[in-house]
């Protein structure tokens, strides 16, 4: 009967790392849980694509981010190529913005630090073989943080990209000095009617509900002296 079949509990799963002893650390670590098992390890991304071919039970692959010659990252992007069904859980030292990017972008399934315990490596590892994504409790504070930049820098760009008319700036110069409608057509020798009429357009460009959140918003971004 077909090994597939017979083991259909069981997670097979592949280790990369080229360090001997960080293997031997994740042996020793999984060994323990009944439905995971260890089918093959190996130092080499090459080597291990070929193991993938053999063996296509392999649902899960441990992969070090830092490897010599092949990356974990350039690995998870040619596993998702070539082995679509394989779910790829990265392994590293390092938590950084740009690495947990990366890693989701090659189409990684989760992300772990080298730091874990028994507990989270093998829920790590049954979470991502049944389709879901698993990312450590730092990396996914690490991921938070950096939407939250990423957010910031979108709204000051979206703020930066306000442009005023040079009547605009007048205007506004002088509603920052408090001045009414009124007065503000007898300085620039314009109709009321025009004041407000570059008054809505001005709140309408700043997104501003109100007289006050104007001036905030010309103060935050300096549009007035």
């Amino acid at each position: 009967m077909d090994k597939t079949v017979t083991d259909v509990s069981t997670i097979f799963v592949l280790v990369v790392d080229d360090h001997p002893l960080v293997i031997a650390g994740i042996k020793t670590l999984l060994q323990p849980e009944v439905d995971i098992q260890i089918l093959a390890e190996t130092g080499s991304g090459n080597e291990a694509l070929q193991i993938l071919a053999r063996h296509p039970e392999i649902g899960v692959a441990l992969l070090d981010l830092n490897m010599p010659h092949m990356t974990g990252v350039e690995l998870a992007q040619l596993i998702r190529q070539q082995h679509p069904h394989v779910r790829t859980l990265m392994l590293s030292t390092f938590q950084d913005h740009a690495s947990v990017a990366d890693v989701l972008e090659a189409g990684g399934s989760g992300y772990l630090l080298k730091s874990t315990n028994r507990q989270e490596l093998s829920t790590a590892i049954r979470a991502v073989a049944a389709g879901q994504r698993y990312f450590s409790q730092e990396v996914t504070a690490t991921m938070i943080q950096s939407m939250e930049i990423q957010a910031g820098q979108g709204k000051r760009r979206a703020e930066a990209a306000v442009e005023l008319t040079t009547r605009e700036s007048e205007i506004l110069q002088l509603i920052a000095h408090e001045h009414s409608n009124q007065h503000i057509a007898e300085q620039l020798f314009i109709s009321e009617r025009t004041v407000e009429s570059h008054r809505k357009n001005i709140l309408t460009k700043t997104k501003s509900k109100s007289i006050i959140g104007l001036i905030k918003y010309a103060l935050r971004n300096k549009l007035i002296s």
